[in-house]
């Protein structure tokens, strides 16, 4: 299975490569579902792919917005700039783009975007027949329509995610955003409603919903328009989170998935922290690395549930909203966190490691105690004493506890805080590598 992560800029590429995965999906903000927090080019986007080719790995350029008419005459200028910087593929939605890209571009492979929702093996056929090499699956499919789909449809390429976010809506087709801030999710530009906090308010008045207060825990919600369909929602002093789905999360399920017909297994996340991107993309490196050894088809073998633990811990130190396995098994419905935005998280990044090459250490603090240091970029903050772990690319994880800090002039400090890009040095006991990423026990 290929493993693709997520690159919101070209650091963000760089960590996904150094963590394992085999290829990344990017692009710029204007076209690719991801205004905000979106930190590439063409410049640097081209630099990317460049990166990419010379180290065997893969990009895939994303143009999925639904366009209107102004965006048409942009697009195909967009095209032709992609051509020269020759990624990969291209991962559009919308048909009109589709038809677009095979005049401008017709021998660039082309990938389904999942916010086109194909949900079964006739619509499979459809865009197959107009050139789509592969089809990242809407989240909505179940394990069993996965095979279907791959049965039905062999010569089509399959992906879906198996990590990450997921929209309360239909694979994100939603307009409470336009509506609420007149920010479009459609356009890349979503200012996440689902996740907002929302009190409910018990009264007479005709309204798309109508709370009623509950002796029993929570409140029944119930809609109007349907007076016998009811939800639970539990609300506290702070509100609610009645949209708020959990993280999907198909760890233990890759062999299934890959079973099924699925070719590659994508990770959410272009507008998260490189620290999210380097600690998922190895939790997931190490599962299909681990499944390649057993060989395809084979059962989990014994004391995989161990393992598992292990990896679902690892993920557990990222912000989260809890994990679900979504509709993989058929689901009539997915779980929400209708406690609060996040999960509580034990961990925080603060720092990543720059590497040796382009910083030298500074003299005053050669002559300390510890001769081994590495400079960390500071993010959040980082104060002597901490309980730390540094997560390296490729191996096991290295705790430590923060016993010496040098700022650029080599002079001691306590305590480091981000925000201002500068770079401190570390002393560590034990030689780690470059984009080691550094988080600190709260």
């Amino acid at each position: 299975m290929q493993l693709i992560s997520p690159a919101g800029n070209l650091d963000k590429l760089k960590t996904a490569f150094a963590f394992g995965a085999d290829a990344v999906y990017c692009g710029i903000p204007d076209f690719s579902l991801r205004v905000r927090i979106n930190e590439f080019d063409l410049a640097s986007l081209y630099e990317g792919v460049k990166y990419a080719h010379a180290r065997g790995k893969k990009v895939y350029v994303t143009l999925n917005i639904f366009v209107h008419e102004r965006h048409l005459v942009e697009i195909e200028k967009h095209l032709a700039a992609l051509k020269i910087i020759g990624p990969d593929a291209l991962v559009v939605s919308d048909p009109g783009v589709l038809q677009i890209v095979k005049k401008v571009w017709p021998e660039v492979k082309i990938h389904l975007s999942t916010q086109a929702n194909c949900t079964n093996s006739a619509a499979a056929r459809f865009w197959f027949e107009q050139g789509v090499s592969r089809i990242i699956l809407a989240r909505e499919v179940t394990l069993e329509e996965i095979k279907q789909i791959h049965v039905t449809v062999p010569a089509v390429e399959l992906e879906c995610f198996v990590h990450g976010a997921m929209c309360m809506s239909y694979s994100g087709r939603c307009l409470l955003s336009k509506y609420f801030s007149d920010r479009s999710a459609n356009l890349g530009d979503c200012s996440q409603p689902c996740r907002w906090k929302y009190q409910a308010h018990s009264r007479d008045a005709k309204s798309c919903i109508c709370i009623k207060s509950e002796k029993s825990k929570g409140a029944k919600t119930t809609d109007a328009n349907q007076p016998e369909k009811l939800f639970e929602m539990d609300e506290d002093e702070h509100g609610s989170y009645i949209m708020n789905s959990k993280d999907l999360c198909l760890v233990e399920y890759l062999r299934e998935l890959e079973d099924a017909g699925i070719v590659a297994g994508k990770i959410e996340g272009r507008a998260k922290s490189a620290y999210y991107v380097g600690v998922v993309t190895r939790v997931y490196r190490q599962v299909i690395e681990g499944q390649r050894a057993r060989g395809k088809g084979q059962k989990k073998v014994e004391g995989q549930k161990g393992k598992n633990k292990k990896y679902l811990e690892e993920l557990g130190k990222c912000q989260n909203r809890g994990f679900t396995t979504g509709f993989l098994f058929g689901k009539e419905m997915c779980e929400q966190n209708t406690d609060a935005g996040h999960a509580a998280c034990a961990w925080e990044f603060c720092g990543v490691g720059v590497g040796t090459e382009s910083h030298s250490v500074p003299l005053s603090a050669t002559g300390g105690k510890h001769n081994r240091l590495i400079p960390i970029r500071v993010h959040n903050q980082i104060f002597v004493g901490d309980e730390i772990e540094l997560v390296v690319p490729r191996g096991e994880n290295v705790a430590m506890t923060v016993g010496k800090m040098y700022d650029e002039k080599g002079l001691a400090i306590t305590e480091a805080h981000g925000g201002q890009g500068k770079i401190i040095w570390l002393a560590v006991d034990k030689e780690v590598p470059e984009r080691t990423l550094i988080r600190r026990k709260l």
